[in-house]
């Protein structure tokens, strides 16, 4: 017997995750959202694997932008965690009125206060059921300042 989906969340709402903002920038516009679904894929080439539901409009315009960049989260981006879950009502360019943001190599939106944000460039996208799973190979890393990671589990943000 297979769990069921609500199984399934509760028992993942248990695990610890880093909170990431991934942000894309290109001819189908600026965009960005909130993701715990980001892990390493290889070290060489470096490359990261993030999951994002289909129907997000900001992944449909992270495949055709072509590029994107995770900015994982410090503590005191809380709020900003939010903004791109759809939680405050801002939407799309509306998004980056919070944070300050410089562009990296892909022309992607980094996050200056971010702990790291990692410029990709789409190495593979497949649908998964309801996901994207999506491969970006890295082509520059910024290191941001050090303080405390934000990570979300039991379904609320901690500082860790």
């Amino acid at each position: 017997m297979t769990p069921d989906f609500l199984e399934f969340r509760e028992g993942m709402s248990r695990v610890a995750g880093a909170v990431h903002v991934v942000t894309t920038e290109g001819p189908s516009g600026r965009s960005g959202f909130t993701a715990t679904a980001i892990t390493p894929v290889t070290d060489s080439p470096a490359s990261l694997l993030v999951c994002v539901n289909t129907a997000s409009r900001s992944a449909q315009a992270l495949l055709a932008n072509g590029v994107f960049c995770v900015n994982t989260l410090g503590a005191s981006d809380r709020e900003l965690a939010d903004i791109f879950a759809g939680r405050t009502g801002l939407q799309g360019q509306e998004r980056f009125s919070a944070g300050t943001w410089n562009l990296l190599e892909t022309g992607s939106p980094a996050l200056t206060t971010s702990l790291v944000s990692f410029d990709c460039r789409l190495s593979d996208a497949r649908i998964v059921a309801t996901h994207h799973v999506i491969i970006g190979e890295i082509v520059r890393i910024r290191l941001g300042p050090v303080h405390p990671a934000l990570v979300y589990q039991g379904r609320y943000y901690h500082e860790l």
